[in-house]
């Protein structure tokens, strides 16, 4: 009997044990990556919160965002920190993977590409933001168990 390399995976237990922690590490790094940088534009990593680090992300979006009008740049501030808290939290938590991680794959790259247009490509790609993006493409697109249904974890 002819073995493909597939479903010679799907029947190792080693192999599928190790699937499930790499989905799971991949989920729970992209997650906490977002909540984290929503923790530090609030000030949670010196333990001294408030909208004055708000105020401070306000600026850095302006500069990500240089291409834009002035106008939008709150608007683009807080809308980012709502993706983030968004994905964030649905990722660590699992919920719906596949749509979460589409998401959180297109934001990332949106981020990515505009940190390049402002910056140049040595930015967001210094800060890994393209291979996080594809990280999260990687983890939207994980193929399904045997028998049709996507792997929960």
């Amino acid at each position: 009997m002819h073995t493909t390399a597939s479903s010679h995976v799907a029947a190792s237990p080693r192999v599928w044990t190790l699937e499930r922690l790499g989905l799971l590490y991949a989920r729970l790094a992209l997650g906490g990556a977002f909540l984290s940088a929503v923790a530090s534009r609030f000030g949670v990593w010196k333990a001294d919160p408030g909208l004055g680090y708000f105020d401070n992300f306000i600026r850095y979006t302006g500069e990500v965002n240089a291409f834009m009008p002035a106008a939008t740049i709150p608007f683009l501030a807080w809308a980012a920190t709502v993706a983030e808290v968004s994905l964030g939290l649905l990722l660590v938590l699992g919920f719906r993977r596949r749509q979460v991680a589409l998401g959180a794959s297109a934001l990332l790259a949106l981020f990515g590409t505009a940190m390049a247009l402002s910056f140049g490509p040595k930015e967001p790609l210094d800060y890994s933001v393209f291979s996080a993006s594809a990280g999260a493409l990687l983890l939207a697109l994980y193929p399904a168990r045997p028998g049709g249904t996507h792997m929960s974890v």
